[in-house]
């Protein structure tokens, strides 16, 4: 079985808008009436959720019209909150057939139809033309590629010169090797973090400046108490990640606070221009 075959299958799930919609009823909320607001504590699926994604947003210097790609796309959250904030037109890419399935009818749900769009793909052979998009964007999806020399090759070939690309992922720590589950893989076999080192070389190799480079791991630490401390208060929301990573849930985001907390992982976020 394949790497990419592998991940696709830890995401995969069936019925998963059924799940959402029961959890979406059970929180109180009309499935077909909603906000992006409403649906950010299941499709923001990264740390710091829709925080994280207004700050990269921002740090794009997105404009009304943009062509937007989503390289990882997942359900959507991030590109449809971007969407509505600048006016950008989206495509997003990802491996799980079942979350683009979704991620289009949420966008369908929210008006948002003839601006985003969502198709399964590798983001290693994306299906589109050299200089079609002016930004692009991943949010916590590297850490599941091996090949990232070529993956930021691709995301470079799709956009024009000048255009930004933007990062948000995990990178690896001086702590150690990644306690596992996580939210990314259940073992080794697909994960592969790369250290800051590493990133400024893939990226520079494939035709990028970097302009910006962020360590959040300090204020991810601080959310992830913050959540911990809301659990151990008020409980599990009915609406969460658990919805898309099933029982082991609970254990990968044991071992996710204790990766970040040990400086196994760090967050991470880039900003860079195709050159």
């Amino acid at each position: 079985m394949s790497t990419e075959t592998q991940v696709a299958a830890h995401y995969g799930r069936t019925r998963l808008i059924e799940a959402i919609d029961a959890a979406l009823v059970k929180a109180g909320k009309d499935p077909q009436k909603l906000s992006p607001e409403d649906l950010a504590p299941v499709d923001e699926f990264h740390i710091r959720g829709r925080a994280a994604t207004a700050e990269l947003g921002a740090h794009l210097n997105l404009r009304a019209g943009d062509k937007l790609l989503d390289v990882g796309s997942g359900l959507g959250g991030p590109s449809r909150q971007l969407a509505v904030t600048y006016g950008c037109d989206v495509t997003g890419i990802d491996l799980t057939g079942e979350y683009c399935a979704v991620a289009n009818e949420l966008a369908r749900r929210l008006g948002l139809a003839g601006r985003v769009r969502y198709r399964q793909g590798s983001a290693l052979a994306m299906p589109f033309g050299d200089a079609a998009f002016d930004a692009a964007m991943t949010q916590h999806v590297a850490m599941n590629i091996a090949d990232k020399a070529g993956l930021y090759r691709e995301v470079r070939r799709v956009l024009r010169a000048g255009g930004r690309f933007g990062i948000y992922d995990l990178l690896q720590g001086e702590g150690g090797t990644v306690h596992f589950p996580v939210p990314w893989a259940r073992d080794a076999s697909t994960s592969f973090l790369a250290t800051p080192e590493e990133m400024r070389l893939f990226l520079h190799g494939a035709g990028f400046e970097i302009t910006s480079w962020i360590d959040s791991s300090e204020i991810g630490r601080e959310w992830f108490r913050a959540v911990s401390a809301r659990i151990a208060e008020k409980g599990q929301p009915v609406l969460g990640f658990h919805l898309l990573m099933g029982e082991d849930f609970a254990e990968m985001a044991r071992n996710q606070m204790r990766n970040l907390m040990e400086d196994r992982v760090r967050p991470t976020e880039i900003v860079c221009v195709a050159i």
